[in-house]
């Protein structure tokens, strides 16, 4: 929660003076940081991080986050991660390692400005919760989930709620394909 709130906060320059390589835990580090448009995060050593949950959740007027350098191959928790961000355009997250994580319920919530978003690298082998991961993405008309398994997963409930103009859609579970065939 280090930054949570500050909603009057328009920039952040972490230069090199910022050592992250101990930090475990980072939920709600930029949540509400509501006046932010951009976040450069790449000199972000997130090795040891197994919390991410809330970390950029409303951030409304955010639209560009580089998030190129994290290592996420320890986190269990992505929980909201980016609910809210409804000014978000494009979001790399090609570099993520979700094998462990078990949480994703909320996850893209109401990143109504999102366009496009390419999972197919996440492992979700290990996940147990995606209730309404994508949830209200209004304008989400191409989303890849090729690589998605939700045999472990108990709670999906409207992970495609409000993506009703999707339409380049890749993937193979089947219960998701169900979710998405009841959507049309």
């Amino acid at each position: 929660c280090l930054l949570q709130d500050f909603a009057n906060l328009k920039t952040i320059d972490f230069g090199n003076c910022f050592d992250t390589s101990n930090v475990t835990d980072m939920h709600s580090m930029f949540a509400g940081c509501s006046s932010l448009t951009s976040l450069d995060l790449s000199g972000f050593d997130t090795s040891n991080v197994t919390y991410m949950s809330y970390m950029f959740q409303m951030c409304d007027n955010l639209s560009n986050v580089d998030l190129s350098s994290f290592s996420t191959s320890n986190v269990t928790n992505m929980r909201s991660t980016f609910e809210s961000c409804g000014s978000l355009i494009r979001l790399d997250l090609t570099s993520f390692d979700t094998s462990k994580v078990t949480d994703m319920a909320f996850m893209f919530t109401s990143c109504n400005s999102l366009t496009s978003l390419d999972l197919s690298n996440f492992d979700t082998s290990n996940v147990t919760n995606m209730l309404w991961m994508f949830g209200l993405c209004y304008d989400l008309t191409s989303l890849n989930l090729s690589n998605f398994d939700t045999s472990a997963v108990t709670e999906m409930d409207d992970i495609l709620t409000g993506c009703d103009v999707l339409t380049d859609f890749n993937c193979s579970d089947a219960r998701i394909l169900k979710e998405y065939s009841n959507r049309r």
